[in-house]
């Protein structure tokens, strides 16, 4: 795929999400996605104890590395794509992390709105 093509929530070229772990449904670090991504991992989100833990509660664990997925396991603090609608279940659950909008996709626009989006924004200087 293409990211430089692709467009980001706020309209923008989407940007990468983080190399270290290296996340995204092609693993290249961008929260891009095909017809193939059933998760729609889109969302770039900075992983919290409280998503970690309230994911692993629901059955997604997030935290135990898989090398044979290619997946580090997450800590907090981390930046990951997540799937669209597991933010959208943390969103509702009252615990959804911070996102990266330059670095979330367009298509998280489907389930969840912007504003939704920009009251979970993460900001670099902690604004």
């Amino acid at each position: 795929m293409d990211a430089s093509r692709s467009r980001n929530v706020l309209g923008g070229e989407l940007e990468t999400c983080s190399l270290d772990p290296l996340t995204g449904w092609f693993r290249d670090g961008c929260c891009e996605t095909e017809g193939l991504d059933v998760g729609t991992h889109v969302v770039c989100a900075r992983m919290t104890r409280a998503f970690l833990e309230q994911q692993l509660a629901v059955g997604n664990d997030l935290v135990t590395p898989r090398p044979q997925f290619a997946f580090p396991g997450l800590k907090p603090g981390d930046f990951w794509c997540v799937c669209l609608t597991r933010w959208k279940q943390a969103l509702d659950a009252g615990v959804a992390p911070p996102v990266r909008l330059e670095a979330t996709h367009e298509e998280a626009l489907a389930v969840v709105t912007l504003e939704q989006l920009r009251a979970h924004a993460w900001h670099a200087d902690g604004g």
